[in-house]
């Protein structure tokens, strides 16, 4: 975290995921760091505000909508538990889908919480809302 500008760069983040026997596992490493991003993109960037007074959208296209992209990703460690769950089905393979996802907002809330001292609850983080913590 920038302590003038408040912006924050996530360097390094570290995924580990239990999907059971994983069957294709260069496959299941890119899905979590994608979802990985997301919650990079969720925590610090992802915004959708209402007008208060007419009750629709502000900026209700894509073209203003700030999402991470891989310029915005880190180095991801990715990691399975690796134990097959054969109570779920005869392979022990259970789903990824977005699980790299959970935990991602609340891990950098809690790194700008150690960073700073204050405890930010409203995402996304943005660099303003750094600033007034000052």
């Amino acid at each position: 975290m920038h302590t003038k500008t408040g912006k924050v760069k996530v360097e390094k983040l570290v995924c580990v995921a239990d999907g059971g026997k994983i069957v294709n596992e260069k496959a299941a490493a890119n899905q979590m760091s994608g979802a990985a991003v997301g919650g990079i993109g969720m925590a610090l960037m992802e915004e959708q505000v209402a007008d208060a007074r007419l009750g629709g959208l502000v900026g209700n296209d894509l073209a203003g909508y700030h999402f991470a992209v891989n310029a915005d990703a880190p180095i991801i460690e990715v990691a399975f538990i690796g134990k097959p769950d054969v109570n779920i089905n005869p392979t022990g393979a259970k789903g990824l889908g977005e699980v790299g996802i959970i935990g991602v907002a609340a891990a950098i809330s809690n790194a700008i919480y150690n960073a700073t001292g204050k405890r930010l609850r409203d995402l996304p983080i943005t660099p303003d809302k750094i600033l007034d913590l000052a």
